[in-house]
């Protein structure tokens, strides 16, 4: 056992270093940069997903601004970045002074506010470098007003009675989102289908990313997922993350397809949770609904904000309040992939305008510590493991299973236990689990026995190892 937790406390410090900065040059005779391995399962199984909003990130909002920061992401364990879209933006009924990402005005383009085609490419490789691999976000369900097609090929949307183009409808209401600045694909055309395959081919061969994040995925047709993700993969191996969950149209079915889709359920009731709507039994009923439902090789996408809740909902301190770690180490330690978004790690206290510029503070605190640990956890712990050959999940019974989510994971000999109080109450409780572990906070050792009684602070939570 102190073995074990000496190699634990190895490979925390190594994680920690192994983002510094490389400041050798690659003209340097004994510089040789070792490519990236394509990515598999099993490296899937361990990551930590980062979105980046380019634009947002930095007070310059361009590649070569977030590339500078690249070590600094590497720390908190991410091995997979998602850049929110970094095509051209549409200016014909703009939202707001820069309008919005998702109103791509060119598929094969890079937007000049954020640098150029070949300051992309060296972010892909400066990524590549720290063992990182990149995903774009890919909008297939609609595109600006100013794209070529629009006047070129105007077959290619969806159009009313009058023969006019139109934004796009909710499929739960029939009538528009009120996205005014985007206008909807028609994907009865065949021939827009094989355009939009051709652009998506297009950035994994020239540029060498290694996926996508599908925006909408559940707005198009399956048929159009089974030719292009085939296609693509033909390429070389790629991590396919969609916007879409088993309650949106296609079900499981199209689910199944991708590598990773949402746990929107899950996050909404994680705020509700903090918020006190919900206990710790109504948690821990969704995990093994969950994972019922979605099977094992269907990862899901843990979170506690992103682009949309962080600008349209609020920030972490609004929907979790003290609550956001306890969360945030939940997001980690149950099966599934964590995401951290953009100025999460700095503690962003601000919601992000959306159609203009903006940026935020980066100062480091609690919560860079506790993500750079969560991180070395996640990808040093077999048992922390998701998918098809993920760790396994139990929940610990205690006295007090309306306030204590208890569980273990566990896999080939790795364990881990995780305590966490989801109450603003001071708890009091027993339960019928014993062993011998240490806590990652501050690695003490702590002793579970069946004879003990604990008490846990409002939102505390305990992360023990062997």
């Amino acid at each position: 056992m102190k073995q074990n937790f000496a190699l634990f406390f190895i490979l925390l410090i190594l994680s920690c270093q192994s983002g510094s900065e490389d400041t050798r040059k690659p003209e340097d005779s004994n510089f040789q940069v070792k490519p990236i391995e394509p990515i598999t399962k099993n490296i899937i199984s361990q990551s930590v997903l980062y979105e980046a909003n380019i634009r947002q990130y930095s007070n310059e909002g361009t590649f070569n601004a977030f590339v500078n920061d690249l070590s600094i992401i590497k720390k908190l364990g991410v091995k997979i970045l998602w850049l929110m879209p970094i095509n051209p933006i549409s200016t014909t009924k703009s939202k707001g002074p820069l309008g919005s990402y998702y109103a791509v005005s060119d598929y094969t383009k890079v937007n000049p506010e954020f640098g150029s085609l070949e300051d992309f490419k060296n972010l892909v490789d400066k990524a590549h470098e720290l063992g990182m691999y990149v995903i774009l976000d890919w909008v297939p369900g609609h595109t600006g007003w100013d794209h070529h097609w629009i006047t070129e090929k105007s077959n290619y949307y969806l159009k009313n009675k009058k023969g006019q183009i139109i934004d796009p409808i909710d499929f739960r209401t029939g009538k528009s989102f009120g996205w005014t600045d985007v206008a909807d694909l028609n994907y009865n055309n065949i021939k827009m289908r094989e355009e939009l395959r051709e652009a998506m081919i297009y950035w994994v061969k020239e540029t060498k990313i290694d996926g996508y994040r599908i925006d909408q995925a559940y707005a198009v047709p399956q048929e159009f997922y089974d030719k292009t993700l085939k296609a693509l993969r033909e390429i070389k191996p790629l991590f396919i993350l969609a916007e879409t969950d088993i309650y949106h149209p296609g079900g499981i079915k199209l689910v199944s397809k991708f590598d990773a889709t949402y746990d929107w359920l899950g996050h909404q009731l994680a705020k509700d949770v903090a918020q006190g709507k919900k206990n710790a039994n109504d948690y821990h009923k969704h995990v093994n609904r969950t994972l019922r439902l979605y099977g094992t090789d269907n990862i899901l996408v843990n979170f506690v904000s992103n682009h949309d809740e962080n600008s349209w909902n609020g920030t972490v301190e609004e929907s979790f309040g003290k609550a956001g770690h306890t969360f945030m180490t939940l997001n980690f330690t149950l099966p599934g992939m964590p995401l951290i978004y953009s100025g999460q790690e700095y503690d962003l206290g601000k919601r992000l305008h959306f159609f203009e510029k903006d940026s935020f503070p980066k100062i480091k605190g609690k919560t860079m510590n506790l993500l750079r640990q969560l991180g070395s956890l996640k990808n040093n712990h077999r048992a922390l493991e998701t998918g098809s050959s993920g760790g396994s999940y139990k929940r610990i019974n205690t006295t007090r299973n309306d306030k204590i989510l208890a569980f273990e994971r566990e896999k080939s000999g790795d364990k881990i236990v995780v305590l966490a109080n989801l109450s603003k109450d001071y708890v009091q409780f027993t339960m019928q689990y014993d062993g011998d572990f240490h806590r990652y906070q501050d690695f003490k050792r702590k002793i579970l026995s069946s004879s003990y009684q604990y008490d846990m602070k409002p939102w505390e939570f305990w992360i023990l190892i062997k």
